[in-house]
């Protein structure tokens, strides 16, 4: 793939809004809890009381990581028919749905809303960021479940990287912390019972469901430097695959996700010997970080790469969990400093990586790569390396 050069970054999270309190929360301890919700969110500033209403939590994180990430490049300016929007998410518009159901069983259906449909709906985040801000080149959501943030920033940089677009808003968004997404999935026993998030931890136990939205601005590599833009990284690889083995299980051995780290490297023109740092998927199950770990030794060797996950502060984002690591591989590149795996105390004899724990790791940024893995089988990864020397 070209280069494609990140420009501008937003990110909403549980720990923290802005790309410096998200980093200052990446590198300190979580408080323990089954849930990792985005405190002091008020959208009211951005959409008004009337449209705060008729728009979906995920939506409006969307809307607000977008005008972020806008203001973090510089404002720069495009032709409206030339910039896009692929923003996606795993579910979408739960907590709408969930709201006027109670609605309807309570005061009959014709007391459901009329906006309940374009609340909900999954491509209501993109259709949002579109219209507000007038881009009205290709507007895309294809949701692959906790692979989808990946997946978008990917599809973002090939519609760069092949011409069809001079800049794309990428990433993920999701606010699915319902009172029905906690029961699914704490009855099918994938959340932690502790509250605990442990990446790659002999004790872990069960992911802990998150909230947030991550959009990065994606530019021409030529261009961004043309207009003096602070550049981030770049995108240099990016691969989707699918394990076609289970609908929730990781493939044994992690052989998909093997599969999918090679044909990103191969995309970037990279190397396994040339990567130096893997932000893991680490969701903090037994099977997948068992199967990712399998999978980075594999490919890399044992312990030969140094490996972080940031779900132990985070949670897991779902849909939007990919866009925050792509968001945070690409501020770990600028700063030259891996982020600590949080929680992450009892090494698991059978998880043979170099897991980044304690405290933030220094290291000279190269080629790294940014996992994410969801449910159906949908793997994702993406090449973020330093911004080459100018020719």
């Amino acid at each position: 793939m070209r280069p494609v050069a990140i420009t501008g970054i937003g990110v909403i999270s549980p720990c923290g809004i802005g790309i410096d309190a998200f980093w200052a929360g990446l590198c300190a301890e979580p408080a323990d809890g089954v849930e990792r919700r985005v405190g002091d969110f008020d959208p009211e500033p951005w959409f008004g009381t009337k449209e705060a209403r008729r728009t979906d939590r995920f939506a409006q994180f969307a809307v607000v990581a977008a005008a972020m990430a806008l203001d973090d490049a510089g404002q720069p300016s495009f032709h409206p028919d030339r910039p896009g929007v692929a923003i996606r998410t795993g579910i979408g518009g739960p907590a709408t749905l969930q709201e006027q159901i109670s609605v309807m069983l309570e005061k009959g259906d014709r007391r459901v809303s009329p906006f309940t449909v374009p609340m909900m709906m999954a491509n209501a985040g993109a259709a949002n960021v579109s219209m507000r801000f007038g881009w009205r080149g290709p507007c895309e959501t294809i949701s692959t479940a906790c692979a989808a943030g990946t997946h978008s920033v990917g599809a973002g940089a090939r519609l760069i990287a092949d011409g069809r677009a001079d800049a794309v808003l990428a990433g993920g968004s999701e606010a699915a912390i319902t009172r029905i997404g906690v029961a699914a999935f704490g009855n099918m026993t994938a959340l932690s019972p502790s509250g605990i998030s442990r990446p790659f931890d002999a004790e872990r136990d069960g992911f802990v469901i998150g909230e947030g939205s991550a959009v990065l601005v994606l530019e021409p590599l030529d261009a961004a430097r043309a207009r003096g833009a602070r550049i981030y990284a770049v995108i240099t690889g990016a691969a989707s695959n699918a394990d076609a083995h289970h609908i929730t299980a990781p493939a044994p051995g992690g052989s998909g996700a093997v599969s999918c780290m090679e044909l990103a490297l191969n995309d970037a023109g990279r190397r396994p010997d040339e990567v130096g740092h893997v932000n893991a998927h680490g969701t903090s199950t037994q099977l997948n970080d068992a199967a990712e770990a399998e999978a980075i030794a594999k490919l890399f060797g044992a312990g030969s790469v140094p490996v972080t996950s940031i779900k132990g502060v985070t949670g897991h984002g779902l849909g939007a969990a990919g866009a925050l690591e792509a968001a945070a591989l690409a501020i770990s590149i600028d700063r030259k400093l891996i982020p600590p795996t949080a929680r992450h105390h009892t090494p698991d004899p059978a998880v043979d990586i170099d897991v980044v724990a304690g405290e933030p790791r220094p290291w000279e940024p190269r080629a790294a790569l940014s996992n994410s893995f969801g449910f159906g089988g949908h793997n994702g990864c993406l090449v973020l390396e330093p911004v080459p020397a100018s020719a």
